[in-house]
């Protein structure tokens, strides 16, 4: 029974932590809110802990003069590992609650259980900040329990304030059902949460020398709900609000959630000067003056612009500045191809931060955009990002959530314009791109469209199951004209690795003779999963 948290126990916990998100590995990429066949949050936390596990070994003695103690020393090891091999965001936000826990004890002279109860609070505190929307119902959730726990322990005995955490963890886990109406439909737990669970499970076993390890718990029931809010944007805005605004980092926070209640398609992209520096603001509204108003209230808003979507064409394409570079995450040979004749630097799918990173520093320019094609890459490209401007690069990550929106993004590049302008104009062009995927339900489950089985078709609409089917083609050209419905004037398709031979063809010829003034663009993608992926613009 240990009761300090040494340099010695550090490596252990990392180890066996590791050790144990590998044999449940398989179990967590199983907790898949829909039923397509792509979960992967367990396979990312083992590649995120194995790169802080390789960090520890590259520096088994080497400690600063001054400074951290040898157990701060080692966590700050682990966290930064972690950082540089995140992969998707349970892999960020691990390796963020790490960073927190690590800053908080790494000049402690012993970490006992009220240090230990601490750090898990400085760990919630810095997840929830690296996280632009944070959302109940997940590791989060899962973390801040672990951590009020520890805290309501209020004891020095460590092993018994982190038998206190993980039980509390357990719990919260167990709820979140209750919090993530799509956790309830599919009946799962949330799997990122589940996956800090084994961790301080883990942390457990180590302190005590006991098996803390329990099974997954069995989610309470819980009444679905008809729908679940979409992660993208909306048409619902009428006006783009633009402004340049000198304000400090704080009053900024303030105007992003203002802002984001007022509107979507939201960009703030900052100059890194502090305390105070120069932002430029971008989002879709109907109410312009507010939004005007909360720049007023952050700072000093000017060079203001308004436009109307119904008088504004989009920019047109142009010539990539000396200087500048993107970098975009590619899951398919001819997605890749596609992209680097776009002139981009193309990283595989599913990338580390330090991955990512080493992609941006490539390419040698001083700006950079990366559009990382995935909600779960999103997060590490924004950890990639902020590692970059450490190293003097200014780097600008445009949201895109599928490969069509990153083509559309890139086809409206501009290098007679401002850098930030120029993001601007990439992002609102992939908002603009409503995207759908196309792929076969790889286990039962309840979706928003109704209940599918193994081998069904789902058409999902920007993440979301619209439509369930038998027959492949049938059910793209279905989820095409859906789409069309709401408007558009080109579509492109990107066909799948497996895809049948004469899918695309089929699915244009359909458009042809519902749609005659559509366009239809149709390329080889080679992505894996999804025999078709649609872009609507």
């Amino acid at each position: 029974m240990l009761d300090t948290l040494d340099a010695a126990t550090v490596r252990r916990w990392c180890a066996s932590g590791l050790a144990a998100l590998k044999r449940h590995q398989g179990e967590i990429d199983q907790l898949n809110v829909y039923p397509v066949p792509d979960g992967d949050t367990g396979t990312n936390l083992v590649l995120t802990l194995t790169s802080a596990q390789q960090a520890l070994a590259m520096d088994l003695d080497t400690l600063p003069d001054s400074g951290p103690t040898a157990h701060g020393h080692a966590l700050r090891l682990m966290a930064q590992g972690a950082l540089l091999g995140a992969r998707g965001n349970s892999g960020v936000i691990l390796s963020q609650i790490l960073r927190g826990f690590a800053d908080q004890v790494a000049v402690v002279p012993a970490v006992r259980g009220r240090e230990l109860a601490s750090a898990l609070r400085s760990g919630t505190a810095a997840a929830y900040t690296a996280v632009a929307r944070p959302v109940e119902g997940t590791l989060l959730t899962v973390v801040a329990a672990a951590a009020t726990a520890a805290e309501q322990a209020d004891s020095d005995d460590l092993p018994a304030v982190a038998r206190a955490a993980a039980r509390a963890a357990a719990e919260a886990l167990a709820r979140t059902p209750e919090q993530l109406p799509a956790l309830a439909r599919a009946g799962v737990v949330d799997a990122g949460g589940r996956g800090l669970c084994v961790l301080l499970d883990a942390l457990v076993a180590v302190l005590t020398g006991e098996t803390a390890a329990r099974p997954a718990p069995t989610p309470r029931s819980a009444r679905p709900a008809a729908t679940v809010a979409r992660e993208t944007g909306s048409e619902e805005y009428a006006y783009e609000v633009q402004f340049l605004l000198d304000a400090r980092a704080e009053a900024v926070a303030g105007l992003r959630r203002t802002l984001d209640a007022l509107g979507d398609s939201l960009v703030v992209v900052g100059d890194g000067r502090e305390p105070e520096g120069t932002w430029n603001v971008h989002v879709h509204v109907n109410d312009v003056g507010a939004a005007v108003e909360a720049g007023v209230t952050a700072g000093r808003p000017y060079r203001i612009s308004v436009t109307r979507f119904a008088d504004q064409p989009e920019p047109p394409p142009g010539p990539l500045a000396t200087g500048r570079a993107a970098v975009v995450v590619a899951t398919g040979g001819g997605i890749a191809e596609l992209f680097a004749a776009e002139g981009a630097t193309v990283v595989p799918g599913n990338p580390s931060t330090g991955e990512l990173l080493d992609a941006v520093r490539s390419t040698g320019a001083a700006r950079v955009v990366v559009l990382p094609n995935d909600a779960n890459t999103e997060a590490v490209a924004s950890a990639a990002a902020r590692e970059a401007h450490r190293l003097g690069i200014k780097v600008s990550v445009v949201p895109t959530r599928s490969p069509v929106q990153a083509l559309a993004a890139l086809a409206v590049r501009d290098g007679d314009r401002r850098f930030e302008d120029d993001v601007i104009a990439m992002a609102e062009a992939a908002g603009a791109c409503r995207y759908a995927e196309v792929c076969h339900a790889s286990r039962e489950a309840l979706t928003v469209a109704g209940p599918c089985r193994p081998g069904d078709v789902l058409a999902l609409v920007e993440g979301e199951v619209h439509l369930i089917g038998t027959d492949l083609t049938d059910t793209c050209s279905a989820v095409v004209d859906r789409m069309l419905g709401g408007g558009g004037e080109m579509v492109t398709l990107l066909a799948g690795l497996d895809a049948p031979a004469g899918l695309t063809d089929a699915v244009r010829a359909h458009v042809a003779s519902r749609w005659p003034f559509v366009e239809v663009h149709a390329y080889p993608g080679g992505q894996p999963f999804y025999p078709l992926l649609v872009g609507i613009e």
